[in-house]
């Protein structure tokens, strides 16, 4: 059977699906998942549910609201889920590798052009018009999660004092997770109403015929809870990140850029609830504010390419990586490019090892949590304070574009109404990220590469 060919109700359920036949899936839904999360859950739902019918809905979103209270790209961990469902470990060391890899390979090659061109009249001007398409993208981004999060006065506090916080008093944004997750803890126990979660997916609405794994298919014998297996893949996630960690330290000192970068975004990849958006105040304080690896402007940049890119948002951290490391140059002047492959790739190794391994990991145990009100209540308030978190990224953001050369400088006025367009653009008439992006970069090409 060709699982490629569209199927309706009633027909009988598609045939086993072989590895070779996940594995070619898997490729073309690396260099095809634009959109962002949104739109790639899109792609994965209308393919795998909808056109070859390997998970039936009912399964699909009961592992995406698991996925959903991981800390991490829920779509990547959504496609590691699956083809773990499908094919064991392989599978999902597969699906979740292919869905980053062809996006690592292409941010390379950017962040390549980009050092090497970015100050020519051409990319110049094309960056001009995209860095207030980025901040208009981000004051989305805070409006959308907002619409879904904020249900009632008590998070919309939350989500101002955790705005404040970063703002106006400098407060690391871990320190602003750990708070939310605290109060979401109490919260939980004694007014649950408040924290209950609301908006996410919860239930199947349409039968598109039976699937490879239905509603009703046992789980398989590699998703069966076993407490050797969960020691037994923690004991190898520890090791693949000590063992890259120890040879960066061995060979460049803790202090060294590719050791700090394995540790920084370490880090935060256990702090990316949320999404992508809600990791990029943590990166910017310590990418840009306490390493110095690229400029708050870069960083606009690196987000604008991330956007236009196919995989996960949050695969920003190859351009992070790469111009923190080339800048540094820990092979030596004459082998730069050579670093900054070095340091995307490292970026992107520690920032996706804590996916994996929550899904091998945590598969087997997602009915024993799933919908509980102690787990899901700290998810609703850290969310609703990264709703804070990523207001302040837009107002960090709006003030890079603005006033490029800071408040003492004159305000760019053509930036302002590229923005403006920008919000309209995507909030009132629901243009797509990418289709605002070309746009602005062509606005910029036309009213003020010629100035630049």
């Amino acid at each position: 059977m060709d699982a490629g060919s569209p199927h309706h109700p009633g027909s009988r359920p598609p045939a086993p699906v072989t590895f070779a036949e996940a594995v070619r899936f898997w490729l073309k839904l690396g260099f095809i998942s634009f959109g962002g999360p949104a739109g790639q859950i899109a792609i994965m739902h209308q393919e795998l549910v909808e056109r070859r019918r390997w998970i039936s809905e009912r399964r699909f979103l009961h592992a995406l609201n698991y996925c959903m209270l991981l800390p991490g790209p829920e779509a990547q961990q959504l496609a590691t889920y699956v083809g773990w469902l499908m094919h064991r470990t392989r599978g999902g060391i597969v699906a979740g590798a292919l869905f980053v890899l062809p996006s690592l390979i292409l941010l390379i090659l950017l962040s390549w052009i980009y050092v090497a061109f970015g100050s020519t009249p051409l990319v110049a001007g094309l960056f001009y018009g995209i860095k207030p398409a980025v901040t208009a993208i981000v004051l989305q981004a805070a409006h959308r999660i907002g619409s879904r999060t904020l249900r009632n006065n008590v998070l919309w506090l939350i989500a101002a004092a955790a705005f404040l916080a970063i703002f106006a008093l400098d407060v690391p944004f871990p320190a602003i997770v750990a708070a939310a997750a605290l109060i979401g803890a109490v919260g939980g126990r004694y007014a649950p109403e408040i924290f209950r979660p609301g908006g996410a997916h919860r239930q199947a609405q349409t039968d598109y015929g039976p699937a490879f794994i239905d509603d009703g298919t046992a789980p398989p014998e590699h998703a069966r809870f076993r407490a050797a297996r969960l020691a037994r893949v923690l004991t190898v996630g520890v090791l693949l990140w000590l063992a890259p960690m120890a040879t960066l330290v061995v060979a460049y000192g803790w202090h060294g850029t590719l050791a700090q970068m394995g540790w920084f975004f370490t880090k935060a990849a256990l702090l990316t609830f949320g999404g992508a958006y809600a990791v990029l105040p943590y990166v910017y304080q310590g990418a840009v504010v306490h390493q110095g690896w690229l400029s708050g402007a870069q960083m606009i940049d690196g987000l604008a390419l991330g956007e236009t890119t196919p995989g996960p948002l949050i695969m920003v951290v190859a351009f992070v990586g790469f111009l923190g490391s080339h800048a540094q140059a820990p092979f030596g002047p004459d082998l730069r490019f050579l670093a900054g492959a070095a340091g995307a790739i490292v970026a992107t190794w520690f920032t996706f090892l804590p996916s994996f391994v929550f899904i091998l990991a945590g598969g087997p145990l997602v009915e024993s949590t799933h919908d509980e009100l102690k787990f899901t209540a700290p998810l609703t308030a850290i969310t609703a304070a990264v709703v804070g978190v990523i207001v302040n990224l837009a107002v960090f953001f709006g003030y890079q574009v603005l006033w490029p050369r800071g408040f003492a400088g004159a305000f760019d006025w053509m930036s302002a109404i590229i923005a403006l367009a920008a919000v309209v653009a995507l909030l009132r008439y629901r243009r797509t990220v990418m289709e605002v992006i070309a746009t602005c970069g062509l606005l910029g090409l036309l009213l003020g590469g010629a100035d630049l």
